[in-house]
């Protein structure tokens, strides 16, 4: 039956300009999950904030972004009539983030919208992974995305305007996806960093939510598509959603993100946002 029905098209490009006037941070934003932010952000109206570390990671088998990649972010912006502040900067280091921070909101006015997207990983079983890949991972992944907020929240809660903050999680951060231990445990943290700041800044008019992408169709590949093309099994029991699809693209994805972190949101904080074609469904 779904072989008949023709997917969707991919999300169109925006029509509306809900984020005129406003600014947003966006961390690993050079490629990706993370370039595809930005752009729709400033195709609806957003000045940006781009960081991400342009450089291989030590325990990675895929390389990661690079400063040409950065560079081609901060055009693609520019195209679409938005500012833009890049720096090269390892979301682990605090007093790196912090500073990009500042120099974005010293140049451009504000600060509006957070979107702690940098992350990585890597396939192995739990048993296998070295300490080396273990601490990578939960450094990136889970410390960055709290240097992240760390370094954004004072602005945001100075300013007296409100805000959102939007943490990029994982359905591996809301079950316990096999051959990422390291992963899951990482992006569970995530979530729960999350549930936390969006009950500490209400208050303050901040919204705090995670969106959970399952796989995207991004250069990060861990090697898991090759295991699933030697065990088709996996698939079957550990990560085929309901939709007959195989990936997100990154358009779906900032869709999602351009909605939960703008005004239209406005009531919506704590929660967890699956794109993941049905897969916490089942």
């Amino acid at each position: 039956m779904s072989d008949e029905i023709p997917p969707p098209p991919v999300p169109a490009e925006p029509n509306a300009r809900r984020y005129e006037g406003k600014v947003a941070f966006i961390t690993g934003a050079a490629r990706g999950q993370g370039r595809a932010y930005a752009r729709r952000l400033a195709a609806e109206g957003a000045d940006i904030i781009a960081i991400d570390i342009a450089e291989n990671l030590a325990t990675t088998a895929y390389p990661t972004a690079t400063a040409e990649d950065l560079a081609e972010t901060a055009r693609i912006v520019e195209a679409l009539g938005g500012r833009i502040v890049i720096a090269k900067a390892d979301v682990r280091d605090f007093d790196a983030v912090k500073g990009a921070v500042e120099q974005g909101v010293d140049e451009l006015g504000r600060l509006d919208v957070v979107i702690a997207n940098a992350g990585m990983t890597n396939t192995a079983n739990a048993w296998e992974i070295t300490p080396e890949s273990w601490k990578e991972t939960i450094d990136v992944n889970l410390t960055g995305a709290f240097h992240t907020a760390k370094a954004a929240i004072p602005t945001l809660i100075e300013q007296k305007t409100g805000g959102a903050i939007t943490f990029i999680s994982s359905v591996a951060g809301l079950v316990g996806l096999p051959y990422h231990a390291d992963y899951a445990a990482a992006k569970h943290g995530v979530t729960g960093l999350a549930k936390a700041l969006a009950n500490e800044l209400a208050g303050y008019r901040i919204r705090v939510n995670s969106v959970h992408p399952h796989g995207v169709n991004t250069a990060l590949k861990p090697g898991l598509r090759a295991r699933l093309e030697q065990e088709p099994e996996i698939w079957t029991l550990f990560y085929k959603g309901t939709l007959p699809v195989r990936w997100n693209e990154v358009e779906d994805l900032a869709a999602a993100v351009a909605w939960i972190s703008s005004d239209e949101a406005r009531h919506v904080t704590g929660i967890q946002l699956p794109i993941d074609y049905g897969r916490t469904n089942r």
